[in-house]
C-alpha cells in the first residue's frame, strides 16, 4: 500500500477549517453567551407566570345542591360531582351538624378514595395512603399533598357545595 506524499491534503480540508483538536472544547465567551441567554429565558419564564397568577382570577363555580340536612346520617357518606360531573367527591356526616367534603381523588395517582369508618379515615386502596376526615391532610403513605376540600355551607335544609379549596 502507497501512503500519500505528506503535502497532499484532501479537499474537504480546504472547504471545513474545523480543526479536530479544538473542536470537542467550548470557548469561555460561548460558555458565558449560553448561560446568560439561558437565565434570561428562565427569568422571562418566571415573570409570565408571575403576571399570569396576578391577572387571572381563580375559577369560581356556581353554588350546587349535595344533600338535604336529614338524607345521610352521622357517620354516613354520599358520593357526589362537583364542580363537573368529571370530579368525584366524597361528604362525610362528623356530626348532627358537621358535614365535610373533599375531592374523592387521591393527590398521589387519582385512586378513588373512600371513608373507613372503623379507622375515622380516608383510605386510598391503591398505595396504602390515608387521609385526616377533619382537614384532609396526609396521615401516611406516598399522597405529597391533603386532599382538596369542598366548602360547604348550609341553605335552609339543603347542604350547598360552593367552592372547591386547594
Amino acid at each position: 500500500m502507497r501512503r500519500k506524499p505528506a503535502q497532499e491534503e484532501p479537499l474537504w480540508r480546504d472547504e471545513f477549517s474545523i480543526q479536530s483538536a479544538t473542536e470537542k472544547y467550548v470557548a469561555r465567551r460561548q460558555f458565558a453567551k449560553f448561560l446568560v441567554l439561558t437565565s434570561l429565558g428562565m427569568f422571562i419564564g418566571n415573570l409570565w407566570i408571575l403576571l399570569r397568577s396576578w391577572f387571572l382570577s381563580k375559577p369560581s363555580f356556581a353554588p350546587q345542591r349535595v344533600s338535604g340536612l336529614n338524607e345521610i346520617a352521622v357517620g354516613d357518606v354520599k358520593l357526589f360531582s362537583y364542580p363537573t360531573a368529571e370530579d368525584p367527591c366524597i361528604m362525610i356526616r362528623t356530626g348532627p351538624q358537621q358535614f365535610v367534603a373533599y375531592s374523592q381523588k387521591c393527590t398521589h395517582l387519582s385512586c378513588a378514595v373512600y371513608f373507613a369508618r372503623e379507622q375515622n379515615r380516608l383510605e386510598c386502596p391503591c398505595h396504602e395512603g390515608y387521609f385526616a376526615v377533619e382537614d384532609g391532610s396526609v396521615l401516611q403513605g406516598p399522597p405529597p399533598r391533603p386532599l382538596p376540600r369542598i366548602r360547604l355551607q348550609r341553605d335552609g335544609n339543603d347542604i350547598v357545595a360552593t367552592e372547591v379549596q386547594i
